[in-house]
């Protein structure tokens, strides 16, 4: 009764479907990843370029601010408050470092890893 033909060839079907289906999963699970992983490298290499243009730009604004600054207080001392600008300013992102850099790209991470 449970033998018959017909039933083993619907077992046989099912586990061909089922076989299909895993393939099919697997492969679907690869191409996440890998939009995951374009998406990542994608993002790091557009902060990496906006980064590197951003020195650049503070680069010559400083120079521009302590030469500006120059003929007023001399230029050792123009040079040495940018310095102490661009040091109050690195104390600022140390103490606030979790709130303003961490949360935000554990934030981003999740999204773009969770993301269906």
């Amino acid at each position: 009764m449970f033998s018959s033909d017909r039933n083993i060839e619907t077992i046989g079907q099912l586990a061909e479907a089922v076989k299909h289906y895993v393939g099919l999963q697997h492969e679907y699970l690869k191409l996440d990843i890998i939009e995951k992983v374009v998406r990542l490298i994608t993002v790091i290499t557009l902060t990496a370029v906006l980064a590197l243009l951003v020195i650049l730009f503070l680069i010559y604004c400083s120079f521009a601010v302590a030469y500006a600054l120059s003929p007023v207080v001399g230029t050792a001392v123009a040079f040495s408050i940018v310095a102490v600008f661009y040091l109050v300013i690195l104390l600022l992102v140390v103490l606030f470092r979790q709130k303003w850099i961490e949360r935000p790209v554990v934030k981003f991470l999740a999204s773009l890893l969770m993301e269906k």
